[in-house]
C-alpha cells in the first residue's frame, strides 16, 4: 500500500525537512529481513549513477516533509520494521536525524546506503545495509572504504553483480578487508545480467560465507514504484 505524497503550503525550515519520493507498506524484499512487512521511506536525489539502477525515478522531484510528518505517515501504515532509501538517504543531513527519531519510536530500522557517503553519524541502533560498488556498476571509485570501521555485527555489506568480473572483485575485497569477520555479507545478481543459477553455483564452488539474495519484491511485483 502506498500512501501519497503531496506538497503541503505550509511555510517549513529547510532544516527540518527531508525531501522524499515515497512512503510505502511492502514486503522487504532484501537482506536477512526478506519477506517481513515493512514500511519504506524512499528519499529523494543520489550523487552516484549506476548503471543498473532501478530507482533512477528518485533522483528528482519529491516533495519536502518535515519529520515530524514523516513520522505519521509511517506510523499509520502500522508496522515494526521501517527502511530509509532512496536515491541516496545519506545526501541529505537530515536523514541520520530522522533514523535516530524512528529508533527512539521504537521501531526497528535499516538504512539502505551506497557506501559513498560517511555513515559515522548513523546512530548504533539503526541496522546500515552498505552496498559497496562493484567495477561494473561503473561508480566503484566512490566506495569511502572508512566506513568499514563503523560496520557492527547487526549492519550488512551487499555486492551487486553485473557479471564474473564483478564475483571476483567482491571475492578480493572479501578475502582482503577480512568482511567475513564484520557482519554479514549478501551477494545479488544484476537482473538479465547475471543468471542468479550462475551466481550460485560459483558461491558453492568457492565455499563463500555469504547469502545469495534475489529481490524478493520484483519477483512478486514486477520493477514499479510503491513495492
Amino acid at each position: 500500500m502506498n500512501t501519497t505524497v503531496t506538497e503541503k503550503p505550509a511555510a517549513v525550515s529547510a532544516a527540518t525537512t527531508l525531501r522524499v519520493t515515497e512512503i510505502f507498506h511492502s514486503l522487504q524484499g532484501e537482506t536477512s529481513r526478506t519477506g517481513l512487512p515493512t514500511v519504506f521511506v524512499r528519499l529523494t536525489g543520489c550523487p552516484l549513477r549506476c548503471g543498473y539502477c532501478d530507482t533512477a525515478y528518485a533522483f528528482h522531484g519529491g516533495v519536502s516533509l518535515t519529520l515530524d510528518e514523516i513520522l505519521s505517515r509511517v506510523a499509520a501504515l502500522g508496522a515494526h520494521y521501517v527502511t530509509l532509501t532512496g536515491g541516496e538517504p545519506l545526501a541529505q543531513k537530515q536523514a541520520p536525524e530522522l533514523l535516530r527519531r524512528l529508533a527512539d519510536a521504537g521501531y526497528s530500522v535499516s538504512l539502505e546506503t551506497s557506501g559513498a557517503l560517511d555513515v559515522s553519524a548513523v546512530d548504533p541502533r539503526i541496522s546500515k545495509i552498505l552496498d559497496l560498488k562493484t567495477p561494473g556498476s561503473g561508480e566503484c571509485e566512490r566506495n569511502l572504504w572508512s566506513n568499514l570501521a563503523h560496520l557492527t555485527p547487526h549492519d550488512e555489506i551487499k555486492f551487486v553483480l553485473c557479471d564474473e568480473a564483478d564475483y571476483r572483485w567482491a571475492c578480493e575485497q572479501i578475502r582482503d578487508h577480512g568482511l567475513a569477520s564484520l557482519c554479514p555479507l549478501l551477494l545479488s545478481p544484476v537482473h538479465g545480467k547475471l543468471e542468479p543459477r550462475q551466481l550460485a553455483e560459483w558461491i558453492l564452488r568457492d565455499r563463500l560465507p555469504v547469502r545469495l539474495q534475489l529481490q524478493l519484491h520484483k519477483l512478486l511485483w514486477g520493477e514499479k514504484p510503491g513495492h
